[in-house]
């Protein structure tokens, strides 16, 4: 059973409930943390469309950073772990979803099945960890399908509502962006995402969890401040199961604690 290690009493043992709280300074910095590589790849991407081509080399660079810390705030989102109201962040979600093109309550929906079936037959998330590397790359966007599609097979009528909000929203959001403003930069943004969304399967879950097991080692993680700082934090990712509750911000701190309790738990690394 893939939760049999949340049954270790050393595990169990661990306190880490003093780490879900965020500090309002925390709080601001999770909710802004994207910012600045979105802005800062358009403006990457302009230089690329009025000056050379070369540009988009670091555009492109800045927009998978973009992702990255779009997908801690929607981690912690799922959780509602970033600091602010259950209703902010619903909201929250629908806004990454459309920056990211993708229906964040959908992959919310699974990435919680994923928590409570990891890496059994039915966990869907986990689909691309039970396969080859190159085969995870391969899924393209049939993952994003799948997890859209198993969403709404399973999801409360409430998170349908805001999966089919959402879905909308970027339709609309690509058609104004194709059709009505003409935007160069705006035309980057929605293929370059669309593009990183068909890679997901493998850089947000093969990434951790390949080589796994369903009951002791069932994630990776990383050790080195100079890793953790690289990765925003996203990879201590055994750490997050065990405890989903607590911030990215706080995991190589949890990590800390963990290692004193369980320490063969790191040996299976990230990168």
């Amino acid at each position: 059973m893939s939760l049999e290690i949340m049954r270790d009493p050393r595990v169990r043992s661990v306190e880490w409930r003093d780490l879900v709280p965020l500090s309002r300074l925390e709080v601001v910095k999770e909710l802004l943390i994207s910012s600045p590589f979105l802005l800062l790849s358009l403006g990457l991407a302009q230089l690329g469309f009025v000056q050379h081509w070369l540009w988009f080399a670091p555009a492109l660079l800045v927009s998978y950073v973009f992702f990255l810390t779009g997908l801690r705030q929607t981690h912690n989102a799922f959780h509602y772990a970033i600091g602010i109201s259950r209703l902010g962040t619903e909201w929250l979600m629908y806004v990454l979803s459309v920056l990211m093109m993708s229906a964040m309550h959908a992959v919310q929906i699974n990435h919680l099945e994923h928590h409570k079936h990891c890496m059994d037959d039915e966990d869907v998330e986990a689909m691309s960890a039970r396969m080859s590397g190159l085969r995870a790359l391969m899924l393209g966007p049939r993952f994003p399908y799948l997890l859209h599609k198993r969403a709404y097979e399973i999801g409360k009528p409430r998170l349908k509502r805001w999966i089919t909000f959402e879905l909308v929203s970027m339709v609309a959001w690509a058609l104004i962006v194709f059709l009505v403003l003409d935007v160069s930069i705006l035309k980057y943004h929605v293929l370059a995402m669309s593009v990183g969304q068909c890679f997901t399967g493998f850089f947000a879950v093969w990434t951790v969890h390949h080589g796994c097991d369903r009951s002791h080692y069932i994630a990776r993680t990383l050790r080195s401040n100079i890793k953790r700082l690289l990765s925003f934090n996203m990879f201590f990712h055994v750490e997050h199961h065990l405890y989903p509750t607590v911030p990215t911000c706080h995991l190589h701190l949890l990590a800390e604690r963990l290692d004193q309790e369980a320490p063969e738990l790191q040996t299976k690394r990230v990168f």
